[in-house]
């Protein structure tokens, strides 16, 4: 016996929109491996601000993928848990990973931007009007990260590598 309600099978996502929620979910899921990867790094290289920066990175990325689950969920749709493989565990220096952050953060943005275009294309209004806070959201991610480099770089690497962790570390208490 079938308990699953015909309201829940209905849907005014069309597939491809969902389709591409579904991948950016998987995304969302990657980044926020990726950052806790960064994270633990830095912590066990002593970087205790920026271990912290990362780790609450880690932690918007993963509010990111549920906004997303809860949309399509709220739809009626079927989200689909995202797996999460070939996370970096290996860093180069702090430098290589405030580099990796930004290139990270400008994929994510160009992702949302074909998302927001494929939707307007497809007549998807209401999913168009969903992605505008995650474009909003990306435009402040690219600044923090770019400042993050701006800051290493202005303090000229590792003889200030103390004052680049707590300088790091302080952009997010500004959230």
């Amino acid at each position: 016996m079938k308990t699953t309600s015909v309201l829940r099978q209905k849907t005014s996502l069309q597939d491809s929109v969902l389709d591409i929620l579904n991948k950016q979910m998987a995304v969302e899921a990657h980044s926020s491996a990726t950052y806790l990867s960064m994270s633990a790094w830095c912590y066990s290289q002593g970087l205790r601000g920026c271990g912290e920066f990362f780790r609450k990175q880690a932690a918007e990325e993963r509010e990111h993928m549920m906004k997303i689950f809860n949309y399509i969920a709220d739809s009626g749709a079927l989200a689909i848990s995202p797996e999460i493989s070939k996370v970096e565990r290996g860093f180069e220096d702090l430098r290589s990973i405030l580099v990796m952050a930004l290139d990270q953060e400008i994929m994510i943005t160009e992702n949302f931007n074909k998302m927001s275009e494929h939707c307007q294309k497809v007549r998807d209004y209401q999913t168009a009007r969903f992605l505008q806070w995650y474009l909003d959201e990306q435009f402040e991610e690219e600044q923090q990260a770019r400042r993050c480099i701006e800051i290493f770089d202005l303090m000229n690497a590792k003889d200030a590598l103390f004052d680049i962790d707590r300088e790091i570390h302080d952009l997010k208490k500004k959230d």
